[in-house]
């Protein structure tokens, strides 16, 4: 009896893998009479992917102002191109009394991404701190004529900044120094050798190479007047002013610093042979001069000091490589 059983167990499941195995056939001939998915619906899905990732949130402007660099320009302009997110490039133009290169840039293209040139009638240092009405993201992207910057350490720095989105995200610290008799002073930062000390401090990004937040364009021109006037003078210093809008605004270190694997200046490719004007040999005592008027005129000091650097290779982590940047 007992075998019998085992008999008709095994009989049983020897029908049920065949009912299993005829009912897989079926359905894969049914599924191969289906008429194919339609073409465009798959693109459209793909296309919303795209957009989504490309909304304003996940894009960003780029501003880059210029003065008598024009191929040096031009080559940076070809190099930002090819930067993933950006949606438009704003040029301030402060060539006062010459024509943009519109049609020189038209020429090379087509190009990915709109540029926009907004000729200056004055040649201000503070003209790129504008709120120019062709900027639509949150993000801004600030960049000197000539600065290249590799398009892996822009994408890293904007992955940055969104998620500190009310700090500058940057690629150059600087720091303010306080001597015993109460003055300001303006200084560099170094990054520290390794397993000896735990990092330089520093207390502002400078904006020559950063993200930041658009709105602080808007704060910017909201400052007194008494402000905009010392930059003016001096051709100098609204980097310093911007940090200490943000570090006033946030109550925070005004920046985050993003350690570049590769950044360049390539001022001596200038073929009119111009200079940034931090060669100046004011230039370093202008800055210490307008760190201690801005906190005159805030009447403290807002800027906080901050170790931070975050790199593609480790982060968050001490500034403790020997060097200086």
């Amino acid at each position: 009896m007992r075998f019998l059983r085992r008999v008709i167990k095994l009989k049983t499941l020897c029908l049920s893998c065949t009912v299993l195995t005829l009912l897989i056939l079926f359905l894969g001939t049914m599924a191969a009479l289906l008429p194919a998915a339609n073409e465009q619906t798959i693109l459209s899905v793909r296309r919303e992917m795209t957009l989504s990732a490309t909304s304003p949130k996940g894009t960003f402007t780029l501003i880059m102002q210029t003065y008598n660099r024009t191929d040096l320009l031009l080559k940076m302009l070809n190099h930002y191109q090819a930067m993933p997110g950006l949606s438009h490039v704003i040029v301030v133009w402060n060539n006062v009394g010459q024509e943009p290169p519109q049609d020189v840039w038209k020429s090379f293209g087509p190009h990915p991404v709109p540029v926009t040139f907004k000729k200056q009638s004055t040649n201000l240092m503070r003209n790129r701190l504008q709120r120019f009405s062709e900027i639509k993201t949150e993000a801004v992207l600030m960049m000197d004529d000539d600065t290249l910057v590799s398009a892996y350490d822009v994408s890293f720095a904007f992955s940055i900044w969104q998620e500190f989105p009310d700090r500058i995200a940057g690629f150059v610290p600087r720091k303010h120094v306080l001597s015993p008799s109460g003055v300001y002073s303006y200084g560099s930062f170094e990054l520290k050798a390794p397993h000896t000390e735990s990092g330089d401090m520093y207390s502002m990004i400078l904006i020559g190479a950063a993200f930041f937040h658009r709105d602080y364009l808007q704060l910017f021109e909201q400052l007194p007047v008494s402000i905009h006037n010392m930059i003016d003078q001096t051709q100098n210093c609204d980097d310093i002013a911007i940090n200490f809008i943000v570090a006033n605004h946030t109550r925070k270190s005004s920046g985050v610093l993003v350690k570049p694997t590769d950044m360049r200046n390539l001022e001596k490719e200038a073929g009119s042979g111009y200079t940034g004007m931090w060669h100046r040999a004011e230039h370093l005592l202008q800055r210490s001069y307008c760190l201690n008027r801005l906190a005159q005129i805030y009447g403290t000091m807002p800027l906080k000091y901050s170790s931070i650097m975050i790199s593609q290779f480790g982060f968050p982590n001490y500034a403790n490589h020997k060097s200086k940047i």
